[in-house]
């Protein structure tokens, strides 16, 4: 037998005499693999791979920067804490400075967040930096190692390793977790930061407060608290709860000990509100999500993990899916590039774009049969279409963001906001179905209507000054923005004219005379006598109570409904329409398949579980595995799946015996070796039953009977 071959899988290393490899050769493996991709050339240099790749990078830096704006004002004054304190701490032998970072409840982020403070930190030399994970820190000695050793071993502070002293790394390399001590570390910071200029604080992060040992916490401050005089030591406790949960955990004596500062961070809902709006919503991408997509990916975030990270991973994989469709939808991207891919497009290319769902509505209004078969057949007539047609997509999701967020700012703020307050709400209700057929949306159209007149003035004043200022900051600078400016300027203007109307007319009544009211009842009585039916005398009688109301009604009340119903027909029901009726090819530029989405993002494990151990083809896609029905045994499937099979078979007793003679059947069934008596087991098979046994243990599938030492409990039905 082969000596480097186990039962249990590891790693065999021979002392051949090899020396260490070049310094510079591990800087340079890690540079070359970052930059590799896993995909093939086939797929990058396909034009959707440059599309996509090009759209995320946009969309990242953008979200990057967004990010580091929203936590540029708690950062700084994180900064200047700990650096400020660590200059001074070592006038002060009692206390040790803390600082509270409350970062809310989306764990997975705590991470990055406290990743950029210490990158800060390193990147000013203001300080040496050491994050303490929970699981790292069972034991108060385990904490006390991991802390001396992170905090001297820290690479951010020594120079280039082409320049390093071999000396000096040969010394660094040799130290141990057994000599990580408190002594050890005095010694070490004396040598290196001894001198008063170059005397740097030693933070301590704990990302995870909640999570330590209590216990170990309490002794592990108290440590850091009675060395405070020799070293400049700075806490930062990253607490995702509240305040009340750094009280529970220190009792008096050690919070007596150390000076606390609580720092809040951005809530994880007004984060994301502003990562939707300046970024995912933002006119200036071409890629939009649909309504139920946006819905799903904002339902996981708000009532699963409340992790942001999450969420731009969903939507990276939304993008991702959407791109690698087809070379097709490498034109959802700016209309200069998308002009210069049209001549690329093959025609499995044009095929695709015919397979779109709102391709056939566009066919269908053609009227001229010529034409219709020209855009069914040639791939050259129809590329001398879609310039227009991207062209329209484009201005229409343009002007379908410039109208939201004037509707925005109109019924955003309603008593009980029937529609909504926030944009992401409104978008997902405008997408998803004709906004006007909602019960909502005539709730809030009423309650417009019942307003005074001077709020009603201030509202539409501020939507039309919102409306222009998102079209000079947004839409202006880009590549169709003035052909969407002027449509809107245009309604804008409109709106402006029947507003001043409305602030110049009167709230009273009407007057009318007595002798026209005299002779209009006369009239009235005898239109009313030449009645042949009553379905005629009831059509007269509510013409005539609507024509007595608008009489009645005053000019404020008439000038009101004139504006209400220009701004449903002109910018609502124009603008603000359902994807069902966007202009054709919008699919090219919208993502909404969220099936996908919804079985690759929110797992299912047993069913996944299932599947694996039932069809193992389905993931390993080997021809020998291949099923030609699902109950089928093959001697080829993996051992484990051909137990599981089995198992499925027993009910909920199940003998081991039996067990094995039928997974030893099912091995010899496509062996043409002459039949064994069954006491006579081969010592493979057996050893191979009870590995497979074992991992089915693990899973969770089956138990071990007590009752009956020969069987095995089934724990799933």
């Amino acid at each position: 037998m082969d000596p480097t071959i186990s039962v249990s899988k590891g790693c065999f290393v021979y002392k051949n005499g090899a020396t260490r490899a070049n310094k510079k050769t591990p800087s340079k493996r890690k540079r070359t693999e970052a930059t590799s991709s896993l995909l093939g050339k086939e797929i990058t240099t396909q034009p959707f791979y440059a599309a996509y790749t090009e759209c995320w990078n946009q969309l990242h830096s953008h979200i990057v920067q967004l990010q580091m704006a929203s936590n540029a004002r708690t950062l700084e004054q994180l900064v200047e804490f700990v650096t400020g304190e660590g200059a001074s701490n070592m006038d002060n032998t009692e206390m040790l400075p803390t600082a509270a970072l409350l970062t809310g409840i989306n764990q997975p982020d705590h991470l990055k967040q406290f990743e950029t403070l210490t990158q800060r930190l390193h990147a000013e030399q203001a300080a040496r930096v050491c994050v303490l994970q929970s699981r790292d820190c069972a034991t108060l000695k385990a904490a006390v190692e991991c802390m001396v050793y992170s905090l001297m071993d820290d690479q951010s502070e020594l120079v280039d390793l082409e320049d390093a002293d071999d000396e000096r790394e040969r010394d660094r390399k040799r130290l141990r977790r057994t000599q990580c001590t408190m002594k050890q570390l005095s010694a070490w910071y004396a040598n290196n930061f001894g001198d008063v200029d170059k005397r740097r604080a030693l933070v301590i992060i704990l990302p995870d407060f909640e999570c330590f040992n209590a216990s170990v916490l309490q002794d592990f401050i108290l440590i850091l608290s009675a060395q405070t005089g020799r070293l400049p030591f700075v806490l930062v406790l990253g607490v995702a709860t509240a305040m009340t949960a750094v009280h529970g955990t220190l009792p008096y004596h050690v919070s007596s000990k150390i000076k606390l500062r609580v720092f809040q961070t951005q809530p994880a809902p007004t984060g994301l509100n502003e990562l939707l709006d300046q970024v995912l919503l933002s006119p200036k991408y071409a890629f939009h999500l649909s309504g139920k997509a946006f819905k799903f990916l904002t339902h996981i975030f708000l009532y699963y993990d409340f992790s942001i990270h999450g969420f731009i991973q969903g939507f990276k994989y939304c993008l991702m899916e959407h791109y690698f469709a087809g070379n097709a939808y490498a034109l959802c991207t700016s209309y200069s590039q998308a002009l210069g891919r049209i001549k690329q497009l093959t025609h499995d290319d044009m095929e695709t774009i015919r397979r779109l769902p709102s391709f056939r509505p566009y066919v269908e209004q053609i009227n001229d049969c010529k034409r219709i078969i020209a855009v069914l057949t040639d791939d050259d007539y129809l590329k001398k279409k879609l310039p227009q047609l991207l062209r329209d997509c484009l201005l229409h999701f343009m002007l379908f963001r410039c109208c939201l967020e004037f509707f925005t700012e109109l019924v955003g703020d309603l008593p009980r906001c029937p529609l909504g307050k926030l944009r992401r709400e409104l978008y997902v209700n405008c997408l998803n179905k004709p906004i006007q057929e909602q019960p909502e949306y005539k709730e809030c159209w009423q309650m417009l209507s019942f307003m005074s007149k001077e709020e009603f003035v201030a509202k539409l004043a501020k939507c039309i000054d919102r409306t222009e200022q998102f079209l000079g900051e947004q839409i202006a600078p880009l590549e169709l923005g003035e052909a969407c400016a002027d449509v809107m300027r245009a309604e804008l203007q409109s709106l402006k004219k029947l507003l001043n109307d409305v602030e110049l007319a009167t709230m009273e009544l009407p007057t009318p005379a007595i002798e026209s009211t005299a002779s209009t009842d006369a009239r009235t009585l005898t239109d009313l006598k030449q009645v042949a039916s009553r379905h005629e005398l009831k059509a007269q009688l509510l013409q005539r109570s609507k024509q007595d109301k608008q009489q009645s009604t005053s000019e404020f009340a008439r000038a009101l409904n004139n504006i209400l119903s220009h701004i449903e027909t002109h910018l609502v029901l124009a603008h603000l329409r359902p994807l069902q009726h966007a202009p054709p090819l919008h699919e090219l530029y919208v993502f909404s398949d969220i099936s996908t989405v919804r079985r690759n993002i929110i797992g299912a494990p047993r069913a996944a579980l299932h599947t694996a151990l039932n069809n193992p083809h389905f993931y390993m896609q080997c021809k020998c595995c291949e099923l030609q029905e699902q109950s089928q045994l093959v001697s080829t499937m993996p051992d484990l799946s051909v137990l599981y099979k089995l198992h499925l078979e027993c009910g909920r007793m199940i003998n081991l015996f039996d067990w094995l003679q039928a997974f030893r059947s099912v091995l010899r069934a496509g062996d043409d070796q002459e039949e064994v008596p069954q006491e006579q087991i081969d010592p493979q098979i057996q050893a191979r039953f009870t590995r497979a046994v074992a991992e089915l243990q693990f899973l969770g599938y089956i138990k071990m009977s007590k009752r009956k030492t020969d069987h095995a409990t089934r724990l799933t039905w």
